[in-house]
């Protein structure tokens, strides 16, 4: 027997939010979503995070110097909670003891138009 695809209308509509992440340390995919869902978590609580269907899509490491290693990121969150996915993680500063700033360089409805912003 097949699944049936959910129409379009009742979908939960998402939005596809570009993140620039500049870090003391190396981490890797694992942790950006461990640092996201704490960020949300401290900030929210868990009852509202639990409707902002967050998920890590892509992860790009862009730029390794002394000072600093630089990532972006792609993150899917749902469409009515995108400016307190953004103010959550706008106050992280510290993880795991490490440095660490998120940046919220650009938003858009799908991932393809997300991509433009790496």
């Amino acid at each position: 027997m097949r699944l049936k695809v959910l129409p379009p209308t009742l979908r939960k509509n998402n939005r596809y939010l570009t993140l620039d992440i500049k870090t003391t340390s190396p981490i890797t995919k694992d942790e950006l979503v461990n640092m996201i869902w704490d960020a949300c978590i401290r900030f929210q609580g868990e009852a509202i995070t639990s409707n902002f269907n967050l998920w890590v899509m892509k992860f790009y490491e862009i730029e390794k110097t002394e000072d600093y290693i630089r990532y972006k990121s792609i993150v899917r969150c749902q469409r009515d909670f995108t400016e307190n996915v953004r103010s959550s993680l706008a106050l992280t500063y510290k993880y795991s003891g490490n440095v660490v700033s998120l940046t919220t360089i650009g938003m858009s409805g799908t991932i393809k138009a997300s991509q433009k912003y790496i």
